[in-house]
């Protein structure tokens, strides 16, 4: 993980705020790791708002048959859990216990968001993150239907766009998230990015 580390004795929401406010965030080595420590990547991922933002055509035609309910912070509880669970393409997670104290109290702020799949009476998919200024912080997604979280990638995006958010971070970049237009940011740019962001009001997601 590029980057710099640093470890963090003491958090709370407050600190984690500003932590994202200055390009931040915190991680742990494993859920049964107590500990966390702040990174701050050398590249950062961003999910363009604009135009660049890609959604395939088998996507689409996907989305218009409405397969799930989406839904926002109905269960914000729910869709951290199941961002922790450890599942067989997800053999570890950096989400312990402390993290999900933390994001849960952001929530109860309006600070920390999520977007749900839902099959019936059950929670198929999801992503959760945190609003700030004008931006949205990508914090984990998980599925357990095919497309469930793609498809709550797309209504996050809707829903940014529709509130003039101007930043979507997605920490890091990976193949899944590149084939919707996700690209690396050079530190310094990013750094542009995020204090033009931090001088917009809070945005109500």
């Amino acid at each position: 993980m590029a980057g710099a580390r640093r470890k963090s004795p003491g958090i709370t929401p407050e600190i984690l705020l500003r932590a994202y406010s200055i390009g931040l965030f915190p991680m742990a080595e494993s859920a049964d790791d107590p500990e966390i420590f702040w990174v701050e990547p050398d590249v950062r991922g961003v999910l363009p708002l604009d135009n660049r933002f890609h959604v395939s055509k088998s996507l689409r035609k996907t989305i218009k048959r409405k397969p799930f309910d989406i839904r926002f912070n109905s269960n914000f509880a729910g869709v951290i859990a199941a961002c922790a669970q450890e599942t067989s393409d997800r053999p570890s997670t950096w989400i312990n216990e402390t993290i999900k104290s933390l994001y849960t109290a952001l929530h109860h702020m309006g600070h920390a968001h999520s977007v749900e799949a839902w099959d019936g009476d059950e929670l198929v998919g999801g992503l959760y993150g945190v609003s700030l200024g004008s931006a949205f912080f990508g914090e984990s997604m998980f599925s357990r239907r095919t497309d469930a979280s793609k498809i709550c990638l797309v209504h996050l995006v809707a829903r940014l766009r529709q509130q003039h958010f101007t930043l979507l971070d997605t920490q890091f970049t990976t193949e899944h998230l590149k084939t919707f237009g996700a690209i690396d940011v050079p530190k310094a740019d990013y750094a542009l990015l995020l204090a033009a962001a931090m001088e917009s009001p809070h945005l109500k997601f």
